[in-house]
């Protein structure tokens, strides 16, 4: 079971999502949770109407405003947890951007789940940004919190999506704290014979997950690319699932902007909470 979760609480976004689903999963784990926020600093200098560089007056009031927003958001999570018999820990930082990419990286690599909420693709806050590179940069699993979510979270309704691919096996493998715990599985598949390599079929993790005392139902759909992302969604609103877990693909904001993907598709209407590994 998950011992230690990181809440990466957004400074510019709602942090309710985040807050509620790191506390309900935490109590459900017994686990412990690091809750940290970050500020963003401009990473640029900004310039006056006459062309004259900014004060050092300047950045300090913008630092101060960026600690700020983030003890605002931090507080919210301690007004959740503080009567909720957790133990817990809370940080607050300023950063610019870059910094607080390598932060948020380095803090997730050393705890078994980071929760983080769904990125608005819309949005020009950095909140968005962060949330997805983590995905990419911590070695670990980040539990996407869609923004109009509201606990309680409990993952008892449990999709799993399967490819057959490394990193639908990763996701698998990670997210198995909770799959244990399920009282109901369900395979999500493409139904193509020939995109899921001999081995790994979906048939063979359903006998896979029976070895563990896991009952899975099987589900397939149709291999077009259009319909991958709506089918599982639809999926998880037909049978109520709390939870969807997925393999997490791309390499770089940039290719998931070029080449699109399920990855993205899913992160840009996610409906339900979703663990991803990458």
């Amino acid at each position: 079971m998950f011992r230690s979760l990181l809440a990466l609480v957004p400074s510019e976004r709602p942090a309710q999502p985040v807050v509620d689903g790191s506390i309900f999963l935490a109590m459900a784990c017994r686990a412990r949770i690091d809750a940290l926020a970050i500020g963003y600093e401009p990473a640029h200098i900004p310039i006056g109407a006459a062309g004259i560089p900014a004060t050092t007056l300047v950045f300090e009031e913008q630092r101060i405003h960026a600690i700020e927003r983030a003890e605002t958001a931090i507080n919210v999570f301690e007004t959740s947890a503080r009567n909720s018999g957790l133990h817990y820990n809370c940080r607050t930082i300023s950063a610019i951007p870059v910094e607080a990419l390598a932060i948020a990286s380095a803090a997730a690599r050393l705890h078994d789940l980071t929760i983080a909420l769904q990125p608005d693709f819309e949005g020009s806050t950095f909140d968005n940004d962060l949330s997805r590179e983590l995905l990419f940069e911590s070695g670990g699993p980040v539990l996407f919190m869609p923004y109009t979510f509201r606990g309680p979270f409990s993952p008892r309704r449990i999709g799993i999506c399967w490819d057959g691919s490394r990193l639908a096996s990763r996701a698998l493998r990670d997210a198995m704290p909770l799959i244990e715990k399920a009282e109901a599985l369900t395979v999500i598949t493409i139904d193509d014979s020939g995109a899921i390599p001999d081995g790994v079929r979906p048939e063979q993790l359903v006998r896979h997950l029976a070895l563990k005392d896991l009952t899975a139902e099987l589900v397939r759909f149709p291999s077009a690319r259009s319909e991958i992302q709506p089918t599982i969604l639809s999926v998880a609103a037909d049978r109520r699932l709390d939870l969807l877990v997925m393999g997490g693909y791309g390499h770089s904001r940039l290719q998931e902007r070029l080449l699109g993907g399920v990855t993205r598709d899913m992160l840009h209407c996610m409906t339900v909470p979703t663990m991803m590994s990458h």
